[in-house]
């Protein structure tokens, strides 16, 4: 038995796999049968000060060509969705924000929050046009509250992007890297997506690869 799955709270996971070799040898990973999320025990995640050390270690550079590519993937199909000017907010932008930068450039406002390096809460009590989440929603233990927020961000109508790569297969997963990150805590498949518009009023417009743009409904 294990933690309840942090984003649909289901108490039936089963052990999805376990780290056999490096430092985190026996590291496990858990599967939740109800939204097919995989996720880390909270007794076998990072403490926040190990966690902020970590990120520490990052080199992402705004001026990067190739930094801006990798998040153009998010970027152009937000912008062509996005009627100019919108406001939107960059959740988790790290201490080098770049795809704010990158949205601002094109005629948009929109505000930087991350919980180590631009904690501003007052930021998560606004409303926007859209929220972008890239490479972040797997490192975040308690999924459901943070969609619960953004939810509440959004206008009718609004864009949510997330970033993220999504597990196909238990063997795939086996090998895949990404698993490998110890502050990656949290790993999606495309159900888990599926799940999450259900759950949480929203409509999936846009899927390609790791990114997923969703629209909060209109009541």
């Amino acid at each position: 038995m294990t933690d309840a799955c942090p984003l649909c709270g289901d108490t039936q996971a089963t052990l999805f796999h376990t780290l056999q070799h490096g430092v985190y040898s026996g590291r496990q990973y858990w599967l939740c049968p109800t939204c097919w999320l995989v996720y880390v025990p909270r007794a076998l995640q990072l403490s926040e000060a190990a966690e902020a050390a970590f990120y520490q270690t990052h080199e992402n550079n705004p001026d990067d060509p190739g930094y801006r590519h990798f998040l153009s993937r998010a970027a152009t199909p937000l912008l062509e969705r996005l009627k100019r000017p919108s406001r939107g907010l960059d959740f988790g932008c790290g201490p080098a924000p770049t795809l704010s930068k990158m949205l601002i450039e094109q005629g948009h406002a929109c505000a930087e929050y991350d919980y180590y390096f631009a904690h501003q809460p007052q930021l998560l009590e606004q409303q926007y046009d859209f929220i972008t989440c890239t490479e972040v929603i797997e490192h975040v233990s308690r999924p459901a509250q943070l969609l619960a927020t953004w939810q509440r961000c959004l206008q009718p109508g609004g864009l949510l992007v997330v970033m993220t790569q999504l597990w196909i297969s238990q063997q795939r997963f086996s090998q895949w890297n990404y698993r490998n990150d110890p502050t990656h805590i949290a790993f999606y498949h495309a159900n888990t997506m599926v799940w999450i518009a259900q759950q949480w009023q929203l409509d999936i417009c846009y899927q390609q690869r790791d990114v997923v743009i969703f629209q909060r409904k209109i009541d």
